[in-house]
């Protein structure tokens, strides 16, 4: 079965943006959709998503600094990010379930559809 595809990580210093884009053309209806990341040595942990209603539900450790994004049309999730500090270092992933209540809670462990990940790194 086909992953979400993300992209656009890369090297940034504080206080540098980057976009990340997922393409999820093979989770288009029925799902939900969100950001995760997991930094060195630590857990994975929520990002950002859209709820079943579209509301955009964000971490505290990044809300104001991210934001998230669709292009329908594109079958793409985007995720801007903003104000990168280095506590935001890690690998990103684009994760997707089968949309089964409400779509508004940040825990990976709820999702089994992952993409392959794309590196943020922000040094001082």
């Amino acid at each position: 079965q086909a992953r979400p595809v993300e992209s656009g990580g890369g090297s940034v210093t504080s206080g540098g943006s980057l976009r990340l884009s997922c393409l999820f053309s093979g989770f288009t209806d029925g799902y939900c959709l969100g950001w995760f990341r997991q930094a060195p040595g630590k857990e994975r942990e929520g990002v950002a998503l859209f709820d079943r209603f579209g509301r955009p539900n964000t971490a505290s450790s990044v809300k104001g600094r991210f934001t998230i994004s669709q292009d329908n049309a594109a079958n793409t999730l985007y995720l801007q990010m903003n104000g990168l500090i280095p506590e935001d270092t890690g690998m990103y992933y684009c994760a997707a379930r089968a949309r089964v209540d409400a779509c508004d809670v940040l825990d990976p462990r709820r999702y089994p559809h992952w993409g392959q990940g794309t590196q943020v790194t922000v040094v001082s």
